[in-house]
C-alpha cells in the first residue's frame, strides 16, 4: 500500500458524498471479444443494485492506475499482469475525483468475486451495457466512454 487509507467519504459543499479521501479510480476492462467487464453492486453499497466497474479508494499518494487495477484485483480476481491500460478519463469536482482507467485484456479470464461488494461479474457485450441499470456516475461516463473503444 502507498500512503494512508483513503477509506474514508468525502462530503462536497452540495452535501453530495464520494467515496475515497484521495479520490477514488475504476478500471473498465475490455477483451479481445469487445466486452466490458461489469461488477453488479452489493444492494448494501452506495448505488447498490446497479452495475458499474470494480473500484474504489485511491490510497495517499498512490496513482490513479494503480489503485484500479489493486482495486479490480480485490473486488474481481483481474489479472494485473494480463492488462495493457489504454486511456484514462477524470472527472474532477475540485475537492474530489474519480479516474476511470480503461485497459484491454490479453485474454478473457474468469472474473471472482471476492469481497462482499459484488453480488456478481460479468463479461457484457459493449452493445448490450445499455439494457442494465446502471450506476449513475458510470451510465453518465458511458457514452464517452463507449465510443473512445
Amino acid at each position: 500500500m502507498s500512503g494512508a487509507s483513503g477509506d474514508a467519504w468525502v462530503e462536497g459543499p452540495d452535501g453530495d458524498r464520494y467515496w475515497g479521501r484521495f479520490g477514488a479510480a475504476g478500471l473498465l476492462v475490455v477483451s479481445p471479444d469487445f466486452e466490458v467487464l461489469l461488477q453488479h453492486r452489493a444492494a448494501w453499497s452506495h448505488f447498490g443494485g446497479t452495475w458499474g466497474v470494480p473500484g474504489g479508494a485511491r490510497h495517499e499518494g498512490e496513482t490513479a492506475v494503480d489503485a484500479a487495477v489493486r482495486e479490480a484485483g480485490e473486488e474481481a480476481g483481474v489479472p494485473a499482469d494480463a492488462l495493457d491500460v489504454r486511456f484514462t478519463t477524470v472527472l474532477d469536482l475540485g475537492y474530489w475525483s474519480y479516474t476511470t482507467v480503461v485497459a484491454d485484456a490479453a485474454s478473457r479470464f474468469t472474473p471472482v468475486v471476492s469481497d462482499p461488494e459484488s453480488i456478481a461479474l460479468r463479461w457484457v457485450a459493449v452493445a448490450e451495457v445499455d439494457a442494465l441499470p446502471l450506476h449513475p456516475r458510470f451510465a453518465e461516463a458511458w457514452p464517452g466512454l463507449r465510443s473512445r473503444l
